[in-house]
């Protein structure tokens, strides 16, 4: 069974528009999958339907200025005015939504590079509400994340806000192919497998090659410099189960280093219930690597099953 829903997003303007995948079985409990900067979240119909086999409701929307969401409402890129808060409470929003469907389920979140930001922003807040996160392809300190801040900011700042600087991302993120050899697309830091890259640059309902307004991306810098160290971590109750998934060749969590400074930061601060695992060898996105990718559906259904 599918259902798709919508409902108002937390930036007042736009229509979120998300799915709810539904089990012709009985159900173990939800997981409320969190989709990535540029991307949406029917790139993930392989660990959707690994999830629904494995007996989980799975419910995934498409960010403000993502996917769907961007279509509908005319805003490509464009993440509205309330803050770097908004995808978050707009998750929450989902949360309810789904809820209110399949009550009393074991729940879960797992979010993916930026839907790992967002996803931890939400256990900030919500994890009294969760049995469960996984965190995948997240990062810790972001470089130049200050820089970026600074500069986005004085462009928001001059009512420059509505604008989109193309050097702006190039700054923020061009680095990050420093470590895959030729360079032929652009995005090959996301993934070893050139189909891989051909389609997420293909795809039209990837934002990724979109510009992002300043406000927009001064929202993402901030979502990172938020939520990178043990103040973070600090907020988060020590009893909530964490699982972190990445690959040790992605730049976003400096090739490991990163993800190490998340993990190390929830052990420090009592998260007794927090795991790690790095996949040697492997980029950004770990589950569209086929060679891998049942084996990281399957350490995230595990880790589930263990938790429910």
């Amino acid at each position: 069974m599918l259902h798709e829903v919508k409902f108002q997003s937390y930036n007042k303007r736009d229509t979120v528009y998300g799915w709810i995948y539904v089990p012709a079985a009985e159900y173990k409990g939800v997981v409320q999958l969190i989709h990535g900067f540029g991307e949406h979240a029917r790139r993930y119909l392989h660990m959707i339907s690994a999830f629904v086999d494995a007996g989980y409701i799975v419910a995934c929307d498409d960010h403000v200025g993502h996917g769907k969401t961007a279509l509908e409402n005319d805003t490509w890129g464009d993440w509205g005015d309330q803050g770097w808060h908004t995808m978050m409470e707009d998750e929450h929003t989902l949360t309810g939504i789904v809820k209110e469907k399949y009550p009393n389920l074991p729940y879960f979140l797992f979010g993916h590079s930026m839907g790992s930001f967002i996803s931890k922003d939400y256990i900030t807040k919500y994890a009294d509400e969760l049995n469960g996160v996984t965190l995948c392809g997240t990062a810790g300190d972001f470089p130049g994340s200050d820089e970026a801040e600074k500069k986005l900011q004085a462009m928001v700042d001059g009512g420059h806000g509505e604008e989109c600087d193309p050097n702006a991302p190039v700054e923020l993120m061009g680095w990050m192919n420093e470590r895959c050899g030729e360079i032929k697309i652009g995005n090959e830091w996301i993934c070893a497998d050139p189909f891989v890259q051909y389609d997420h640059a293909n795809d039209p309902f990837d934002a990724f090659t979109r510009p992002t307004t300043n406000r927009s991306l001064l929202y993402f810098v901030q979502m990172m410099q938020n939520l990178k160290d043990d103040g973070w971590a600090k907020k988060v109750p020590a009893s909530l189960p964490i699982n972190i998934v990445s690959g040790d060749q992605d730049p976003v969590g400096m090739y490991g280093k990163g993800v190490k400074e998340i993990f190390d930061a929830l052990k420090e601060t009592g998260h007794e219930k927090a795991q790690m695992k790095l996949y040697e060898g492997y980029r950004h996105e770990i589950h569209n690597y086929k060679d891998i990718r049942g084996e990281v559906e399957q350490q995230i259904v595990d880790f589930m099953d263990a938790n429910r």
